[in-house]
């Protein structure tokens, strides 16, 4: 059984920092693709950031500067370092696994960032 569990959401004012972090189970982890995308009220889920199995890593035009995404093959987590967090930041934040062709989701963790 594969799961994902998000944490690290919360409360922060705007021009601060946060980590989320997603520690999965059930996947051979080294070998999957992670990313972390997040949807805001009544708008569509999108991509954050991405990294591969290889250490290769994507981010979202929004993000670059501000986002990292890193992971930790020994503790089977991947991280989300966020920092100079803005208003239009405030979404459900979701972990997601691609491995062998499919796609599991977390269960979100939500971030607020108050201006």
């Amino acid at each position: 059984q594969v799961q994902l569990v998000e944490s690290g959401g919360g409360l922060v004012q705007a021009g601060g920092s946060l980590r989320l972090s997603c520690t999965a189970s059930g996947i051979r982890f080294s070998i999957s693709t992670m990313d972390w995308h997040r949807q805001a009220p009544g708008k569509q889920r999108e991509l954050v950031a991405r990294i591969t199995s290889g250490g290769n890593t994507n981010y979202a035009d929004s993000m670059k500067g501000r986002f990292t995404i890193s992971r930790d093959n020994a503790k089977n987590t991947v991280y989300l370092q966020m920092n100079s967090l803005k208003p239009e930041d405030t979404a459900v934040y979701y972990c997601n696994a691609r491995y062998n062709n499919y796609d599991f989701w977390g269960q979100g963790t939500q971030v607020t960032v108050s201006s």
